[in-house]
């Protein structure tokens, strides 16, 4: 005797996964947005420290741009030469903050600058961080801010938080 589900069956297992992605979907869609955010600041904060490397390991000035442009905004890395010119080393790409996040700049002329010692040359202690922030993740309540603080010294300081 052969044995199978029955329509009825069928039509209650697919109605309990259409339940489950109901109540689920909200979180999973959250958990994304997490993500995003995240990565967008980490990808800020590994650029800051890449910087800082360049800078100690050539023994030469780099920087880290930020630029707001056409409603996005921009950061790449420059070296500093002899000339006091700028420019993009080999390696380095201009990157983008995607615009789904409100970014908030506080640098002095937007640009962070490391010397050759690892420590900031620019170093304004009212202008020292740069945010990111999610207003999805905001409306439910969630750490919606990443901020990254850059000291006297050369440390970076990554912290998560809710919003005011």
């Amino acid at each position: 005797m052969v044995q199978g589900f029955t329509f009825i069956e069928v039509v209650l297992v697919i109605g309990i996964l259409g339940l489950m992605t109901l109540i689920f979907y909200p979180d999973i869609r959250r958990s994304t947005e997490i993500r995003k955010l995240e990565n967008e600041a980490r990808e800020v904060l590994t650029t800051m420290q890449r910087a800082k490397f360049q800078a100690v390991k050539t023994k030469l000035n780099h920087r880290v741009r930020f630029e707001y442009k056409d409603d996005v905004w921009f950061y790449d890395v420059e070296i500093e030469h002899q000339n006091g010119q700028w420019e993009v080393p080999l390696g380095f790409i201009r990157k983008t903050v995607t615009s789904n996040f409100t970014v908030e700049v506080e640098f002095p002329n937007q640009n962070v600058v490391f010397s050759p010692l690892g420590i900031i040359d620019n170093y304004d202690n009212q202008k020292n961080w740069i945010s990111l922030q999610s207003a999805k993740l905001k409306r439910h309540g969630q750490p919606d801010l990443r901020e990254i603080f850059v000291l006297a010294g050369g440390s970076i300081h990554y912290k998560k938080s809710v919003s005011e």
